[in-house]
């Protein structure tokens, strides 16, 4: 009889009932299984505060954050270029008038940070000539800023989609493309690289470019990156090759921003014939 009772306990906790502990921590196959960037930028950015690291910009912590970078630029007091530096403080949400700080510590430390590091270039440095020794602005700009909207819009690869946008809380906001190891990465339209690094997580090697004041694109998980901060693109050039830094197989994700929100890409790249 005992056993019986005793083959019974077995089959009980071989189904799975009453003999797990629920606070046991989860194998990490079943962590990461099926997590994206997507996953890890929520967890990463449920404060209301960020401290810079070394390699931000504040043109990526925006992305990562899902913020306008004029709008984190304006929350903090930072004036164009938008210079920052590793270890300071910056607020992600608006503070209401009644808990926002009196002092004018933050003014002056901000003052401080603009003299000492640059993120992104003076403005005759910036809008004048590029990395790439041409002698004016690609975008064609004769006043000297980005243009009010996008000339034309470029494929970022050869490669067909493999995994569409979705508007969903926990969509992809963005395309994903499959393909080979070592295969161009190509810019959506004219701008200027505002970040290259692979300090946000889950994107791995990641490219973003400014294309007007409302506009960003950017791309994930490269092998090679073929181009630096600060310098002009034109559509259509290669920036990178296609790889799997910080995902578990080869392949483009790309995205488009208006204003700091995603957007489908689809509804700006050309129809392919």
């Amino acid at each position: 009889m005992a056993i019986f009772k005793y083959l019974g306990l077995i089959f009980y906790c071989f189904m799975g009932v009453g003999c797990s502990n629920r606070n046991d921590p989860a194998p990490v196959s079943e962590l990461y299984q099926g997590k994206t960037f997507r996953d890890f930028e929520q967890q990463g950015y449920s404060a209301q505060t960020y401290q810079v690291k070394a390699g931000d910009t504040l043109y990526s912590i925006a992305w990562y954050s899902g913020k306008d970078y004029r709008d984190l630029a304006r929350i903090n007091n930072i004036s164009t270029p938008y210079q920052i530096q590793p270890g300071q403080l910056l607020t992600l949400v608006e503070l209401s008038k009644s808990i926002r700080p009196k002092s004018n510590k933050s003014k002056t430390l901000t003052s401080k940070i603009i003299i000492n590091q640059s993120i992104d270039p003076s403005k005759k440095q910036a809008y004048g000539k590029s990395v790439q020794n041409t002698n004016k602005d690609p975008i064609g700009s004769a006043t000297g800023q980005f243009p009010d909207r996008v000339k034309s819009w470029h494929w970022p690869t050869v490669e067909n989609v493999s995994r569409g946008f979705s508007a969903k809380e926990q969509g992809n906001k963005g395309l994903d493309f499959s393909g080979k190891l070592g295969l161009p990465i190509l810019a959506a339209a004219d701008g200027k690289i505002v970040y290259t690094g692979d300090a946000l997580r889950g994107f791995g090697k990641l490219v973003i470019i400014k294309h007007t004041d409302a506009y960003l694109t950017a791309y994930a998980h490269n092998d090679n990156m073929s181009v630096k901060e600060q310098q002009w693109v034109t559509a259509g050039q290669k920036i990178a090759t296609m790889g799997s830094s910080g995902t578990d197989k080869v392949k483009l994700h790309f995205e488009v921003r208006y204003k700091g929100k995603s957007v489908n890409p689809l509804r700006y790249l050309p129809i392919r014939k």
